[in-house]
């Protein structure tokens, strides 16, 4: 077991120039011709590369036995696909406003992931109650609610950035791109918000063992998720203002919308009953993500 912090990340680092490197060595030459000829949609290339490298993660995690080497693929792995994609959208113009939102994005996450893992001596809660069971059915829940669900939903909630790419200023609702922009970018301010005012407060021993109920976790208990869940509306909208998105893809963000509400707000709060005897009171007076005035 690598116990060192600064190993343990930097070991991180070289696996995932791995796993991105294979994965664009293992897609076949074939298929980017396909794609070339317009046969098939290039969103499939992406989605294959993101599969694979999911799965070299994945490999990695049975190695070291923590699957918590999966938590920075959820800021990193979109970056080289909008690096991608927005070598194929026309103007500069197009290409910062869909980029700064999302990088910024991706730094503020793997900042927290550098902040907060204490390397593979440490292993996220939720995968071990995940892998709380016999071999096959641990296994099963590490492979495909661990890393594989999450790599499709995240892929999912990327997908209507496809429909800026070959699309010039003249045929984008620019105005509203501007504002999906600035929705997005104020979204990972929200969530960069909320998570210092956690961290500040978790830092005051005084604090042990008891909620945190101020500022913006007053109104939400999870406003760090909010933030994250807006994100991926942004994402959505700057699609949207493309002008030619189908009304399906509405589901891009709202799967991800889905995720939080039945499962990652209801794992924490569950955790946080557990821990703290105080919570309770708090759950029945806090709205679980939206900002909304206590009950009284």
């Amino acid at each position: 077991m690598i116990k060192n912090k600064l190993i343990s990340q930097v070991l991180c680092v070289l696996i995932y120039a791995f796993a991105f490197g294979l994965s664009y060595l293992l897609i076949p030459e074939k298929l980017i011709d396909l794609v070339q000829k317009g046969e098939i949609h290039f969103w499939l290339l992406i989605l294959i590369a993101h599969i694979i490298a999911t799965i070299i993660i994945y490999l990695f995690s049975v190695i070291l036995k923590n699957s918590s080497l999966y938590d920075p693929f959820w800021s990193v792995a979109p970056v080289p696909i909008v690096i991608i994609l927005s070598m194929g959208m026309e103007t500069l113009e197009i290409k910062l406003l869909v980029l700064i939102p999302i990088c910024f994005w991706a730094l503020r996450l793997t900042r927290n992931w550098i902040i907060s893992w204490e390397g593979f001596s440490h292993e996220d809660f939720r995968y071990i109650d995940l892998k709380n069971t016999n071999k096959i059915q641990a296994e099963i829940n590490n492979f495909f609610g661990i890393h594989l669900i999450p790599t499709l939903i995240v892929n999912f909630g990327l997908f209507p950035l496809i429909y800026l790419v070959n699309q010039v200023n003249d045929s984008v609702v620019m105005p509203f791109l501007y504002l999906a922009s600035l929705f997005t970018f104020l979204s990972v301010i929200l969530e960069t918000v909320a998570d210092e005012q956690m961290r500040e407060f978790r830092n005051n021993p005084v604090n042990k063992g008891k909620t945190m109920r101020y500022k913006l976790w007053r109104y939400s208990r999870h406003p760090n998720y909010l933030g994250e869940v807006l994100f991926w509306y942004g994402i959505y909208f700057m699609g949207l203002s493309s002008g030619l998105m189908p009304i399906w893809t509405i589901l891009c963000p709202t799967t991800m919308l889905a995720l939080f509400i039945f499962i990652s707000c209801p794992m924490m709060d569950n955790r946080s009953l557990k821990n703290r005897s105080d919570y309770k009171d708090y759950m029945q007076k806090t709205s679980q993500l939206f900002l909304l005035p206590p009950k009284s």
